[in-house]
């Protein structure tokens, strides 16, 4: 009788919203797609723009590192419960009330003008944002099944580069040219026009709907609806584990790149500030969006032959990534240095495309926004680190040492996930 009713939802689904069929469900890919595209934005274009906000504010390098932590470390506060909420509410109303609300916020920073307010409003981004990636990757994976969940998913982690871009180079830009807070005001209102926009056009699916030969006992509440045994539940899987650790490794190698790459370009190689937004994020990111798609369509076909199909498209990604990442650091050369961030970019594009495609592998289809989450939360506070660890460790070795050091954070994740994908 169960199974018969959770049939009928999706069939009714299926006639009343087409969710899932036709075009529609890549249509959804889409409209995602420039959500995030600011939610990322947003995050780099403080990033682009240190310089300036350090003299204007007369912060030190350790003031700007936690100006840019503070983010990451209030989205990694919020994200179990983000995640836990997703599981209870309607996703599309936590996407597109996030958008718009933390696109006031990113507004609204425009008018700091002390270190205070400047990492009380990162803090408060960081707020919004932690509902986007649980709520989207949850909508996703209803609307597409095992059979495409990895291209659509890394369709979507596409935008992360392109928002990365736009925000470096956007903001590097019109920072040199108007100012530091003009880039906030016009992300800001992006945001706000887009999340109207889309309210009208998403749709949410019925759970579970791209999965319909499961049993119904796997999208139960098991062994209960409450935060605290949802999060026990997760952190019972091991597997669960080990894509935690890794994520928050990778995620502070990525954070390393995004707060220091611009500063880098613009003290070692004396780039211009729009410059070293545009090159510190363009290579790197546009690489990224390469391998990402090429990483959905390796993993989907991994994933035919082996249950840990898509953990091992992420080992590829990692362990290929490591001597790119040591060549970024320790080059002189500009030909060499972007050669480099290309290659460390596009392998990075393949571990990816799978992050939450290979979580969905290994939890089941209720606990999905809540083990979102959680990798996304404990993801985000390894990286909320790096800008503060990078900035002290930069002052005694040097950042050319300090990047290239990451390569071995690289190795090490690499290996383990490749372990992983043998007993997935």
């Amino acid at each position: 009788m169960e199974r018969q009713d959770r049939s009928a939802r999706v069939s009714s689904a299926l006639r009343s919203n087409e969710v899932g069929a036709g075009g529609y469900k890549w249509l959804v890919i889409a409209m995602l797609w420039f959500v995030c595209l600011l939610n990322y934005a947003d995050r780099q274009a403080i990033f682009a723009v240190f310089p300036l906000i350090k003299q204007q504010l007369n912060l030190s390098d350790v003031q700007l590192g936690i100006a840019g932590s503070a983010f990451m470390w209030m989205y990694a506060l919020v994200g179990p419960m983000a995640g836990w909420l997703c599981d209870r509410f309607r996703r599309k109303s936590l996407v597109l009330g996030g958008l718009v609300f933390w696109s006031l916020i990113t507004a609204a920073t425009a008018l700091c003008h002390s270190f205070a307010q400047l990492v009380v409003c990162r803090a408060l981004g960081g707020l919004g944002e932690a509902f986007y990636f649980p709520a989207a990757m949850s909508l996703i994976s209803d609307y597409h099944g095992p059979a495409t969940r990895s291209r659509a998913m890394s369709l979507h982690q596409s935008s992360v580069y392109a928002g990365t871009i736009a925000g470096g180079a956007v903001s590097g830009y019109l920072g040199q040219s108007y100012g530091w807070r003009s880039s906030f005001i016009l992300f800001g209102a992006l945001g706000v026009v887009l999340g109207l926009l889309l309210w009208g056009l998403l749709r949410e699916p019925v759970r579970g709907m791209s999965d319909p030969d499961l049993d119904p006992v796997a999208l139960a509440s098991r062994p209960g609806n409450s935060a605290a045994e949802r999060l026990r539940e997760v952190f019972r899987n091991r597997m669960v584990l080990l894509l935690v650790v890794v994520f928050m490794a990778a995620n502070f190698v990525a954070v390393v790149f995004l707060t220091w790459m611009p500063t880098f370009l613009f003290q070692k190689f004396h780039m211009s500030l729009a410059m070293a937004g545009l090159n510190g994020t363009a290579y790197l990111q546009i690489a990224s969006v390469l391998g990402v798609l090429s990483g959905g369509v390796l993993a989907d076909r991994l994933r035919r032959t082996q249950r840990g199909g898509r953990i091992l498209a992420q080992s590829i990604g990692l362990l290929c990534g490591v001597p790119f990442l040591f060549l970024t650091g320790w080059t002189i050369k500009v030909p060499l240095l972007l050669l480099a961030m290309v290659g460390f970019g596009y392998f990075k594009g393949i571990y990816d495309a799978n992050i939450f495609a290979g979580l969905y592998d290994v939890v089941p289809i209720a606990r999905r926004g809540a083990s979102a989450g959680i990798l996304n939360s404990l993801g985000w506070l390894g990286g909320g680190f790096a800008p503060v660890l990078i900035a002290v460790a930069a002052a005694r070795f040097g950042l050319s040492a300090c990047i290239s050091a990451t390569a071995a954070i690289y190795l090490a994740i690499g290996l383990l996930m490749f372990a992983g994908s043998r007993r997935a």
